[in-house]
């Protein structure tokens, strides 16, 4: 809360005017986010068909929005996800599910169109681990923009996923 209220040029005091509790901020700007994300990526998907390419969307939709435009939010969203409790952490878990549940959906369609064998949830969330810790190391001088990037991370995830089968 210092940190925001030394940015804004406003008083403790004046921030929590506006909000009860640092909680109820984050809360605000997770679901600001994570709603934003996933109205992009439905307007996104509305005209690809092929399974592949809608994969390649959704990493390209992460990264267009995380990176190209909320770079700073990454760090937010990924740190303090557990922080919430109550109906506000509740509220925010869905719309993170959601979101999983929409990549992971993609990823089985693809799935089922080549024939693959892997499971779904470890894929997903590597893929997740991979363009979630990225602030840890992205430096916008060295490293591509983020359509090179989402190019380049998609072709890894896919040739990782298209070389796995699941062995019991």
């Amino acid at each position: 809360m210092r940190d925001l209220s030394r940015v804004t040029r406003m008083s403790l005091a004046g921030l929590y005017y506006y909000f009860e509790s640092k909680e109820e901020l984050l809360y605000l700007i997770q679901k600001h986010y994570f709603t934003i994300v996933v109205v992009r990526l439905r307007k996104r998907l509305e005209d690809v068909a092929d399974a592949e390419a809608r994969v390649r969307a959704f990493i390209l939709n992460h990264f267009e929005y995380f990176l190209a435009e909320n770079y700073k939010a990454t760090k937010v969203l990924s740190k303090e996800d557990d922080v919430l409790a109550g109906n506000l952490g509740s509220e925010v878990a869905s719309l993170k599910r959601q979101y999983y549940r929409s990549c992971a959906d993609l990823v089985d369609a693809l799935k089922r169109e080549q024939g693959l064998e892997f499971n779904t949830r470890v894929a997903v969330l590597s893929l997740f681990g991979m363009m979630n810790w990225i602030y840890t190391w992205y430096k916008p001088q060295v490293d591509p923009d983020a359509s090179a990037l989402a190019r380049q991370v998609g072709d890894i995830f896919l040739g990782g996923i298209k070389s796995t089968v699941v062995r019991h």
